[in-house]
């Protein structure tokens, strides 16, 4: 493990003053001395290119090796927006041919995949949120894909397609295994049908007729489909290590990959993201009553509010003058949410989180 980036992580996440930098010192503080560690040498404009051109606009870094570009940084003050400006950055990396791509604040990092088709949310392919996550997970995947002889030799793109791919197998035996089993059980074919025959005789005596079969099998209810569809999340998150967790555990230093509300699942890259999207589901839910959430307050100061001073990283909640404040370790995002949906009449248990 890389000991330099490991301690300049914990050192950050000591020093609070980061999330009041603005641009400037986010890239001098933060992005220079993540990069250097990482092997990239700040002095030379051949490795790290600044205010690098594309076009008529600039990207704030290019890491580059013999002339080429391999790497886009777009760098925002901390309280920006970053999903404003996805869509700026990987223009950018799409017109210069790049296949690697970050946008940070320097707190969150964004990784994409910017020659994957797909949204720009679908070619984001890993996030690492430098207070919320574990230092040693934090520093492993920053080698993984910004080492800078994992990107000379190409390595860190094979590590990203890798993760992509990973994650992209796993939602898409998620959503098909549930109508696969569906398809199976609502159109039969004579290998189940006479499987089952065969297993009841064994059981009572009596084979049934095919008919028969065929009709108990088209009695199956949705609820077996649920049930069939959450065991198989459940063995896919076994199998990499990604489990479903009652709100009761404790989440510090573990990184979320999805949330559940009522049974609807909401894949997530960190857990502020978990915050804001919860919050912006109830208001889609409940905007008569959204004000309710005023009442939610911690020991100094308000959760939510219309005055960003009054909070620390404020978010502004979607179509609304209501912010939320970000600034809140794993734990507290936790506990914050389960108090705002019951202060909307839900319980604690149609709230789980998965992860790793």
């Amino acid at each position: 493990m890389n000991a330099e980036l490991f301690r300049l992580i914990n050192d950050f996440k000591k020093n609070r003053r980061l999330i009041s930098f603005d641009e400037a010192a986010t890239k001098q503080v933060v992005i220079l001395r993540i990069l250097k560690s990482l092997g990239w040498d700040p002095f030379n404009i051949d490795e790290i290119y600044p205010e690098y051109s594309v076009g008529v606009k600039r990207v704030d870094y290019a890491l580059r090796h013999n002339g080429r570009n391999k790497v886009f940084i777009e760098v925002k003050k901390v309280n920006e927006d970053l999903e404003k400006h996805q869509e700026q950055l990987l223009n950018y990396s799409f017109q210069e041919g790049v296949k690697l791509a970050i946008l940070t604040n320097g707190i969150s990092w964004w990784f994409y995949l910017p020659l994957r088709e797909g949204s720009w949310e679908q070619r984001k392919f890993y996030t690492i949120e430098i207070f919320d996550q574990n230092s040693e997970d934090i520093v492993n995947k920053f080698e993984d894909f910004l080492a800078k002889a994992n990107v000379i030799s190409d390595r860190a793109i094979e590590n990203a397609e890798n993760l992509y791919k990973s994650r992209q197998k796993h939602y898409l035996i998620e959503e098909t295994l549930p109508k696969a089993w569906n398809k199976i059980i609502t159109e039969p074919d004579d290998l189940l049908v006479e499987l089952l025959a065969d297993t009841t005789e064994k059981l009572c005596g009596y084979k049934p007729d095919n008919e028969i079969v065929e009709k108990f099998l088209m009695k199956v209810n949705q609820r077996a489909v649920i049930q069939i569809k959450r065991e198989v999340s459940n063995l896919e998150q076994l199998s990499s290590d990604q489990i479903s967790h009652p709100l009761s555990v404790k989440v510090s230093g573990k990184s979320i990959i999805a949330f559940a509300l009522k049974g609807t699942r909401y894949p997530v890259s960190s857990w502020r993201e978990m915050l804001i999207k919860i919050t912006n589901l109830i208001l889609s839910n409940h905007r008569g009553q959204f004000d309710k959430v005023f009442n939610l307050r911690g020991r100094k100061r308000p959760y939510f509010t219309r005055n960003p001073n009054e909070l620390r990283i404020p978010k502004k909640i979607n179509n609304t003058d209501i912010y939320v404040e970000t600034n809140l370790s794993a734990n507290s995002i936790v506990k914050l949410s389960k108090s705002i949906i019951s202060l909307f009449g839900y319980k604690e248990n149609d709230l789980s989180i998965e992860i790793r």
